[in-house]
Order: C-alpha cells, then structure tokens, then sequence
C-alpha cells in the first residue's frame, strides 16, 4: 500500500510539472542512444536512466532534431539537441515527458522495496516499515523520483547492488557473487559517482573477512569473489553500452580535463598518455564512459558559480552539502537519525553486527565525503544516493516498540509523523522543500537556488495561473529554465534589466513598465544563465540583472519559484 501511494505521488507531480533544465537534455539523449547507437550525447552521465525513460516516448513516436548534434570531446550538444526537441515537438512534449518520467517510476519502487528488505532482515519488519516511510515521503524523493534524470536511479540500483553484496557476504556463493556483479553493473550504467562502490565493496569484504565463520559452513568470501563480481560489472556496463568503443587504446582518445590531457591541449584536448606504456593498454571501459568521466573532472576544474546564504562564489565551499543537509532535510527526519545515534550507543538491542552497520553507514559517507570534495559544483540532489542507506539506519528505532521502550517509541512515531507531515504540507512542489528551521519554500531561497528550488517545474502552474487571470495583460516574464515559455501558450516579453551604475530608482516610473510581471526565484537572486527572450531566442541574464524585483512584494506565486508582480499605471 505504501510502495502504491508512493508511486501515485510521483505519477500525479509527473503530470504536473514542466520539464526542468536537466530532463530537457537527457530525454532526447535517451532516444538517441535507441536510434542512432550513439552515446556521446549527454555522455557526463551514463544512458541506462534515460534509454529507459525513453521507451514509452519511442512507442508514442516524437520528432527528434540533431541538427546542433555534436560528438567531440568536451561538447555539452544535449542541451541545444534538448531544446530543438521542445521546439520539433510543441506543445506534445509536455506529454512526452510524462510518459518518460512515469517509466522513471520503478527505479524509486525499487528502492522503496529494498529499504523494507533489508531494515526487516537487520532490525524486524517493524524497522522496515518505518525505512520504507522515510524513503516514500522524503521530500528529496518525491522531488526528483519522478523526474527523467539519473539521482534516484543510481539511488535505487547503489542500494540493491549492496544489499546483494551484503548477502553475498552472508552465504557466499558463486551464484551470489554473480548476482552482486550483475547488478553493480547495472549501478554504474546510472551515475559516475557510483564508481566509489570499487572502493567501498572491498572495504566491507575486508572487514567481513575478518571473521571466519559465516551462515555457509565450509566456505568463506575469497578474494577471487571480488574478481568476479568486478570483472562481471565491467562487462555489464560495456554491455549497457553496446560495447560502443570497448578496448580502445588509452592513446587513441582526445581529452579535455587537466588531469588526463595533460597541460599540452593545443585547442583544448590532449592526451597526457601519448607516447607512454599505459597509452598502448586497451581500456575495459566503454569509450564514451571514460570521456564522460573526463568531462565531469573538466568542469570540476573549472567550477562554476555556486550560490550560499546569499552569496554567490566561484567554486563553491566544502561545507556546502552539510549546510544543505540541515536547512533542507525535515526537522522530523534529524530528530530520527540523532535518536537512532543514542539508541545505537547506548542500548545493544538497537545494534546489528558490526559489520552490519559499517555496510549501511560506509557506503554514504563515501558519497558524502566525495561530492563535498568536488567544491566546482554543488547541489543536493547529489547526495541521493547515500539517503536509503540513512533511512534503513534510522528505521532500527522501531525496535523500541519490541524492547518495550515506550518513550523512545513515541518520540519515534511523533518524529516520523513530523517528517511524513512536513513533507506532504509542501507536495507536489518537493523540489522547493525547505524545513521550518530554513524558513520553508519561501525562506528557501535565502538559503540555497538552483536544482535545490528552482529548475523550472512550475512553469505549467505559471499558466494556470494566467488562464485563473485573463486580466493579466502586457506579461514580463524572466523564466529560469530550458522551456520555452511559448510552447506553454504563454505570450510574453522580458522585463528590463537594472540599468548599469547605481542600477534603479524606486520612483523612476520610466524604468518598470506597467503590467505583470512572473520571475523566476533564480533569475532574483542572480543566477547567470540564459533565458527565453519571448521572440524565439534565448538572452543572457547575469547576476544583479533582474535583483531590483526583490524591492517589491509579490502579489502571486507559481508554485513556489515563480513570483508574480503587478506595476499600476502612475504607480509601482
């Protein structure tokens, strides 16, 4: 009934969101991979989310446009192919990209079941139950498990390829060891950061080594095992991308990061391994899976701009993901998992085996510690992968309704309760989630923007809000995303940007053209990006741009990103 629930909160936001920045990428790049047997586009991320997100659109039909296709090193096509795609498709796409992220919609079942599983195999069915309500009403969950984009997918097969290698390490058997190599190949065909599990898997196997004795008298884990499984994953992932490039030699490839091109670029790529030993090794990797890599490192290098408590900065802070973590998480959720820390410390009913519990908590902390090392980009939804281990973790607290510990147990149930209200309170706009101590979906943006807020997913609650209003005439819209706002049936035209040097003057009725006006949350606190220009083209807008709007109340909302403003003739 949970897992049903679950899936008919992701279905209804499905339907009634637009596409956001990333989505409009990814799909047209999941139809390519089926079509043309191409997977340079969009190659920062690997296909298998977006492939399947992108088989009922291939069943329906959709125009596709590779005009603006490119292949080489470096290249981020996806995006112009993403919105040429909008653009080939009309109004239809919003449909489309429904289909998609219903598909998308196992992938958090998933999750949701192996979370159940595994809490009921260590704690009791009643610590599962309590892991599966922590995964189906987190609000980063709901937020992006509906979404066509690779977080809740890596989420979902980073867990249930540990919870096989964790019964692996129970009963070892060949038959289990290929299971957990089948499956952590599908894990890495999700997201790069799940490469961390070649680092994390050997370091569970070495602490369960220790111990001789396990549930299948007469064999123990052996090295050999981790051999398999690696060398069966290696093959799984080659497989996922049809072998595309498989065993090219490393010289052979054009890279654009420091760290593999070496500081002879020329004009931009290079290969630090020409002339070299290792450059006449064949790589067991798919081509375009390492040169995807290699993308991801060049723009950590370069970094970007990041933006916290109001500050933008260039590369962003180490603390950043721990800042997230406590103004975006429900207050219900912190008291659980400070809770399940004490429980754990100081009651021994609450603890499984050691070794247990470094296989729940290692695995997040990997991810935790790894993307908060990559400072040039930052946003939470990165950190999904760790969030169904944290939940298993804290679902040991309903022990205490078995140990008899009834204060502990209502504690529990009201922090549950807190986190599963919270979160509802603010669906089905999730992606805006902000807990009572970040003053909520409004004080968010004080807080955090970007995919954190704001990715664009309000813009059909911007036209339902203009159709509520066939008053509002002469619309400024400066909308944050990679939709036009047109296809939406929006007429529109940008606002004017703050004049240079001392920007307005509040009683300049020159400067801010009477009518309505709807801005997007990161076009008012500065994000640099490009915007819909209401002709057809896109327009730089760049930080301070559109800010002088934060001097005036909003009279409406869209969701929670796009405020609504209305300047009379005479008067603002």
């Amino acid at each position: 009934m949970l897992l049903v629930l679950h899936a008919g909160l992701l279905a209804w936001a499905a339907a009634r969101q637009a596409p956001t920045y990333d989505e409009v990428a990814w799909l047209p790049a999941g139809i390519c991979h089926w079509q043309l047997g191409r997977f340079d586009l969009g190659r920062v991320n690997p296909p298998l989310p977006r492939m399947i997100a992108a088989l009922p659109v291939l069943a329906v039909g959709a125009q596709t446009d590779w005009t603006r296709f490119s292949g080489e090193p470096g290249s981020r096509a996806e995006f112009a192919v993403g919105r040429d795609f909008m653009q080939a498709n009309g109004p239809r796409s919003f449909w489309l990209f429904t289909l998609a992220r219903w598909a998308s919609i196992p992938f958090s079942l998933l999750a949701g079941w192996v979370c159940y599983s595994w809490g009921t195999h260590l704690y009791g069915r009643g610590a599962g139950l309590m892991s599966l309500v922590l995964w189906c009403f987190s609000p980063i969950v709901l937020a992006n498990a509906g979404l066509v984009t690779a977080d809740v997918p890596s989420a979902a097969l980073g867990l249930t390829a540990t919870y096989s290698f964790w019964r692996y390490l129970h009963r070892p058997r060949i038959s289990a060891a290929v299971g957990a190599g089948v499956l952590l190949g599908l894990a890495e065909l999700t997201k790069t950061t799940l490469l961390a599990w070649y680092l994390v898997w050997p370091m569970l196997w070495a602490a369960r080594h220790r111990r001789q004795d396990t549930d299948a008298p007469g064999r123990v884990a052996k090295w050999y095992d981790l051999l398999l499984i690696a060398v069966i994953s290696l093959y799984v992932m080659n497989l996922g991308y049809w072998f595309e490039g498989s065993f090219t030699k490393l010289d052979r490839l054009q890279f654009v990061s420091h760290a593999l091109a070496g500081d002879g670029r020329g004009l931009g790529w290079g290969n630090r391994f020409s002339g070299t030993a290792l450059g006449e090794l064949p790589l067991p990797l798919p081509v375009n899976h390492l040169l995807g890599i290699d993308q991801v490192k060049a723009q950590f290098e370069l970094g970007s701009p990041t933006y916290l408590r109001g500050r933008w900065k260039h590369g962003g802070w180490w603390y950043y993901y721990v800042y997230a973590l406590v103004v975006k998480t429900p207050l219900g959720t912190w008291l659980l998992a400070i809770l399940a820390l004490a429980a754990t410390m100081l009651a021994r009913g609450y603890r499984a085996d050691w070794r247990d519990e470094l296989t729940l908590l290692l695995p997040p902390c990997a991810i935790l510690v790894f993307v908060s090392s990559q400072t040039g980009f930052a946003t939470m939804r990165y950190l999904l992968p760790a969030a169904p281990f944290a939940f298993i973790w804290m679902g040991k607290l309903a022990r205490a309704v078995e140990i008899r510990h009834r204060v502990l147990a209502k504690v529990a149930l009201f922090a549950l309760s807190w986190t599963v209200t919270s979160s509802l309170a603010v669906y089905p706009h999730s992606l805006a989630y902000f807990n009572e101590l970040g003053g909520g979906p409004l004080g968010g943006p004080a807080h955090l923007v970007d995919s954190n807020i704001d990715w664009g997913q309000d813009l059909l609650y911007l036209k339902r809000w203009i159709e509520r209003h066939p008053g509002a005439r002469r619309l400024h819209v400066a909308y944050s995303g990679l939709v036009d706002p047109r296809l939406a049936g929006i007429e529109f035209k940008l606002p004017k940007k703050a004049p240079a040097a001392g920007a307005h003057e509040l009683g300049n009725q020159s400067f801010v053209e009477p009518g309505w006006y709807a801005i997007s949350v990161n076009v008012l606190r500065g994000l640099p990006a490009a915007i819909p220009d209401g002709q057809g083209g896109w327009q730089g807008a760049a930080t301070g741009d559109y800010a002088y709007f934060r001097d005036y109340d909003p009279v409406a909302r869209a969701g929670y990103t796009i405020y609504i403003y209305h300047f009379d003739e005479g008067r603002h």
